[in-house]
């Protein structure tokens, strides 16, 4: 098999694990989002300190510790990857599996608009339109739920913040989201051991089945990623902008189906506005890298 098509089933592979988290988050009632996420933090700096001595990236991660800059802006990588990760915790275990898939579907453009607001670049038409069509969406399920959809809008805020930082940093995927855990374990460690003292810790109060899954956290939390890095390097940006959109699909379609949320007709219209928003941003963002492709052969064949 090419380097490409590994890449191609590495990238399948970690939407598809990203996709069925729904799926996982349930087991580990009846821990509260919090202490879950603490788990989370606390197995997965473990797991990626490991990671990190196993694929030889100690040297990489010491670096960013003398890095200002870089420590600077992982750290509020690590509060909004925070409260991504709670938020999607929360809304996954309280049943809002679909407003949570909304929030990775809007992700893409609010990422774009984010762009233009924080680092001024500029938007092309037909971008501009498809974040329009989104907002509509937005505004009609505001009005449909009775309130903003904000575990949606939270999931994708935070998670545009974090690819800003983590774009700005410039540091690869393991040594920063170990350094991003090494910020947060010692509040997740000190939450976990005041639940143990104040006996309402649910570690080892399920059964070994449970405290095992609370464990898993950190190595589920790590083989995406680790997945998602292995097929950034072998297929184009376009191709993986195409499969970031399987996970939420997955999401929604547990929501859907497995899980039995509802949907009414001005949901099916808003999520309808959101998925033809998606379809005109890709499509216009292929186009302008087809451009953007053509030109740059053009010259390279002239001076041939």
């Amino acid at each position: 098999m090419s380097e490409s098509g590994r890449g191609l089933l590495y990238g399948l592979a970690a939407y598809l694990l990203w996709g069925l988290f729904p799926l996982y988050w349930p087991l580990l009632e009846p821990a509260g989002a919090v202490e879950i996420l603490s788990h989370r933090i606390t197995w997965s700096v473990i797991t990626m300190l490991l990671v990190t001595i196993v694929v030889g990236r100690r040297a990489q991660l010491r670096a960013i510790f003398g890095d200002r800059r870089a420590r600077r802006l992982l750290t509020v990588g690590a509060v909004v990857i925070a409260v991504n990760w709670g938020t999607y915790i929360w809304g996954v275990n309280h049943h809002k599996v679909v407003e949570t898939s909304l929030g990775y579907f809007i992700n893409p453009l609010v990422t774009v608009l984010m762009g233009v607001l924080i680092l001024g670049e500029r938007l092309r038409p037909w971008q501009w339109t498809a974040v329009g069509i989104a907002a509509t969406a937005v505004v009609g399920l505001t009005i449909e739920y009775g309130r903003p959809p904000w575990v949606a809008l939270v999931l994708a805020f935070s998670f545009g913040t974090y690819g800003l930082t983590k774009k700005q940093a410039g540091v690869q995927p393991v040594e920063s989201l170990t350094f991003e855990t090494l910020v947060l374990a010692p509040l997740a460690v000190g939450y976990l051991v005041w639940l143990g003292l104040r006996g309402e810790s649910h570690f080892l109060g399920h059964g070994l089945g449970h405290g095992f899954l609370l464990v898993l956290t950190g190595l589920i939390t790590a083989v995406p990623l680790l997945l998602f890095g292995a097929a950034a390097i072998r297929v184009p940006l376009t191709a993986l902008g195409l499969l970031q959109y399987l996970a939420p699909v997955l999401q929604f379609l547990l929501g859907v189906t497995l899980l039995d949320e509802g949907m009414t007709t001005m949901r099916w219209v808003g999520f309808g506005l959101v998925w033809v928003a998606l379809v005109i941003f890709t499509v216009d963002s292929i186009r302008a890298r087809r451009r953007a492709d053509t030109r740059t052969a053009v010259p390279s064949r002239q001076n041939s």
